[in-house]
């Protein structure tokens, strides 16, 4: 049997009490912290009491990172590409009981908290060898015997504010790359999810000590209130890695802005397939279905919005109700589940909310949409519902498995209707026909940072940069060039002759 007591023994985690850490056995307990009681969202057990930071535990953690970065940023890339491999392997060593303390305490099924971790090591291994790579440019100058170049430097310490619903993968996106780049990272975890936080920490402990390094990794835990108003308005801090809902990104953004510092945001999602006449179905079903019954419906890429050609709306709406019919729902640590709880009682009621709103704006509930308290009172069924038109209820983003169908007759109408929402994150189109899926992806097709043809809208890989559009925040994680936010471009001219000519031509001559 599978308990929070055997998995944190796995871990090597004897009791938990920590609110901050700053390295090695350096945990924090404030003497005036609030107790934060991390709940399973499954079974409402009360898994682990976390005393949270103040003020304090956050300036000497702050203290910390900023005293680490002083040697970090000297350390060859390669060589800090060498401890993010360390991480790596130790995240493999213990990808079983991490992956399922995920499940535990977030909710989502074994076999996703398992993938969560994979993706964490993934990203470790991409970064060793983008520590060899951070390359910058050579331009040729129009003054002779002039050589002009890039220098890419560390940018400072990073804070990263992370959501419940992926409490370590978003972490590592940035901490991996971040570490290469030679920055420090000090983590802000939901509240929903400090265990696991604590949990990574521990790991990143062991990886630092084993380099003699203190500070280079983070925690603080805490509410926005306090520790995260702190950390976005913190002038030492250069960058914010900001993962949630679009209004407080809006905050995020206004408050960083301000003091004239930088942000990734990663903010809200209201992703669509489109499905076309030419489309196999039997690849689209279970892509559908994956990609909204998924983390039961709590990823930014979950598929929300289904729009189909009219003239297999029908079939395929028959289709996906079969499909629905099969979700496994129950306890998410058992291997047979499909689908666990939603995060807590509040994301429970605003799905309710929403499917009455939908019924009193002409849509129809095919299946699902029931509350399942035989389970638990986070458990819900997913819904699937009809819409006769994109109204206001299906723009919005609604945290849960509630999946839209609407019908469309010229592909042109389906692009119109798939960017008629605010955000623009993941997209994708179903079809075998060339023109349709290449103008799907022209700059007059899918309006978001991630666009697919025959793949659903969630499952992202670590190598491409991950990020989208409009509400979306217009941030990028992970791959391709995204480690360029993590540095600071520096552009050098090195004059090696005896003259002293200026750009442009100009002519300034003393007498």
């Amino acid at each position: 049997m599978v308990t929070v007591e055997s998995i944190l023994n796995k871990l090597g985690i004897e009791s938990v009490n920590p609110g901050a850490c700053y390295g090695a056995d350096g945990w924090i307990t404030p003497k005036e912290g609030k107790r934060l009681v991390s709940v399973n969202p499954a079974t409402g057990e009360e898994l682990a009491t976390v005393i949270q930071a103040d003020e304090e535990s956050y300036d000497i953690v702050v203290a910390k990172a900023a005293e680490a970065f002083k040697t970090w940023r000297m350390t060859p890339a390669p060589r800090r590409g060498q401890l993010v491999r360390d991480l790596g392997i130790a995240l493999r060593e213990l990808k079983e009981p991490l992956g399922e303390l995920v499940t535990l305490e977030m909710g989502k099924i074994r076999q996703e908290g398992l993938g969560e971790v994979q993706e964490m090591i993934d990203i470790c291994d991409f970064a060793v060898g983008l520590s060899r790579q951070l390359y910058g440019k050579s331009m040729h100058s129009e003054r002779p015997l002039h050589r002009m170049y890039e220098h890419w430097h560390p940018l400072g310490i990073v804070g990263v504010i992370s959501a419940f619903n992926f409490p370590v993968a978003v972490w590592s996106w940035n901490a991996a790359i971040a570490s290469v780049c030679g920055d420090p990272v000090i983590w802000k975890p939901s509240s929903s999810t400090p265990l696991t936080a604590i949990a990574v920490q521990r790991i990143c402990n062991q990886v630092m000590a084993d380099y003699g390094l203190d500070g280079l990794f983070g925690v603080v835990i805490g509410p926005g209130r306090t520790v995260g108003e702190r950390l976005i308005s913190d002038q030492r801090i250069p960058l914010i890695s900001f993962t949630g809902s679009t209004a407080m990104g809006r905050r995020v953004n206004e408050v960083v802005a301000k003091r004239l510092g930088n942000t990734i945001l990663e903010l809200g999602g209201n992703n669509a397939i489109i499905v076309s006449e030419n489309a196999d179905l039997d690849m689209v079903i279970p892509a559908i279905v994956f990609g909204a019954v998924g983390t039961a419906g709590q990823r930014c890429t979950s598929t929300r919005r289904i729009i189909a050609h009219s003239s297999i709306v029908d079939t395929l709406t028959d289709r996906i109700v079969h499909a629905y019919k099969q979700v496994r729902i129950g306890n998410p640590i058992d291997e047979n589940t499909l689908m666990g709880p939603l995060v807590n009682r509040t994301a429970v009621d605003t799905m309710m909310k929403a499917l009455e709103t939908v019924q009193t704006h002409g849509g129809t509930i095919v299946t699902g949409g029931k509350e399942l308290p035989e389970h638990g009172e986070n458990f819900v069924e997913p819904a699937v519902v009809r819409m006769s038109k994109q109204t206001d209820i299906v723009r919005d983003e609604t945290f849960a498995p509630i999946l839209y169908i609407l019908a469309y007759d010229t592909i042109d109408e389906a692009v119109e209707i798939h960017n008629d929402v605010p955000q623009g994150l993941s997209s994708a189109i179903f079809t075998t026909n060339l023109l349709e899926a290449e103008q799907f992806l022209s700059h007059g097709g899918s309006d978001c940072g991630i666009a697919n043809v025959n793949i659903g809208t969630s499952g992202a890989e670590i190598g491409g940069a991950f990020g989208g559009e409009k509400d979306t925040g217009g941030g990028r994680e992970a791959g391709s060039d995204a480690w360029q936010a993590y540095m600071r471009r520096q552009t050098s001219t090195t004059n090696w002759s005896k003259e002293l000519p200026l750009a442009q031509g100009i002519k300034f001559e003393l007498s």
